[in-house]
């Protein structure tokens, strides 16, 4: 049996490797190029990256940020993505355990990390991830314990006896995606009729159909708070110091996204504040 440490050590040191591979996702999708050939290599002088060049965050440490070749400057945004996949791996591991409830959020937070960054970057929400996430958020859903209730709510009031787990898991995840993508549509819909210009991106609307899959109804309610909450604050903020207009293009996404880890690691206890306040559970 391995220690949790070790589990845990092993969970980081995965995620820092699949946080490398997340950083050609981030590059070349939103290109239309393919993740898969040709093989890494400076973006300045083309020079095939070697394998002990490219390990994940200490390969940047020992060449100080620039290619070893041409010494043109590697951006930060590498051994960031690396590490903060690395650490959710590992909060991953940590909440739930040694079980498939890990992988999927482990899954969920990779998907997000590339989502996040992409928007960050260039404004972009790609469907090839939002649609791979959605799809994967359904067949994960027939795995793994409904989480969320509200399919169990529901059942109890339509059923004698509440339907299969994985049935009630899969319709918690439509309820999310049908939720969390119909809302934010119904929103962008709306100010593009109010305004006469578009306000809201149809990828942020791809994005919460594709998280809601995997949150659950509750869940996704939380996130587009959590998400609107955040955007607000650090879009202001942003405007202020930068001195921007109002109507600079903040990446929303990014923002949902980051509320979506919130609300996966920490927060089971408003959701179930909330769901005994209202008599759901």
């Amino acid at each position: 049996m391995l220690s949790g440490a070790v589990i845990g050590g092993i969970a980081f040191v995965f995620g820092l490797a699949i946080g490398s591979f997340l950083n050609v996702c981030i590059l070349r999708i939103p290109a239309g190029k393919s993740i898969v050939l040709p093989a890494s290599a400076c973006t300045k002088c083309g020079t095939p990256i070697k394998p002990w060049d490219n390990i994940p965050v200490l390969s940047y440490l020992i060449l100080r940020g620039k290619c070893r070749k041409c010494g043109t400057k590697i951006s930060p945004m590498y051994p960031a993505v690396e590490f903060l996949t690395g650490v959710l791996f590992l909060l991953c591991y940590l909440a739930f355990g040694v079980s498939l409830i890990t992988l999927k959020w482990s899954i969920f937070s990779a998907l997000i990390v590339v989502l996040v960054f992409t928007d960050i970057r260039e404004r972009i929400l790609p469907d090839l991830v939002n649609f791979t996430g959605f799809a994967l958020g359904l067949v994960l859903s027939l795995f793994t314990p409904p989480s969320d209730g509200m399919a169990l709510w529901l059942a109890g009031r339509v059923f004698a006896f509440p339907p299969p787990r994985p049935v009630l898991s899969l319709i918690d995840a439509l309820l999310g995606a049908a939720f969390g993508g119909g809302v934010l549509w119904v929103i962008s819909e709306g100010y593009f009729r109010l305004r006469g210009r578009e306000g809201m991106g149809l990828g942020d609307v791809k994005m919460m159909l594709m998280a809601g899959a995997f949150l659950g109804l509750r869940r996704t309610i939380l996130t587009i708070l959590g998400g609107s909450l955040l955007g607000t604050v650090i879009g202001l903020a942003i405007i202020i110091i930068k001195r921007k207009g109002t109507d600079y293009e903040l990446p929303f996404g990014a923002f949902l996204g980051a509320a979506s880890l919130l609300v996966v690691f920490f927060g089971s206890p408003v959701v179930e504040w909330y769901a005994s306040l209202l008599r759901f559970r």
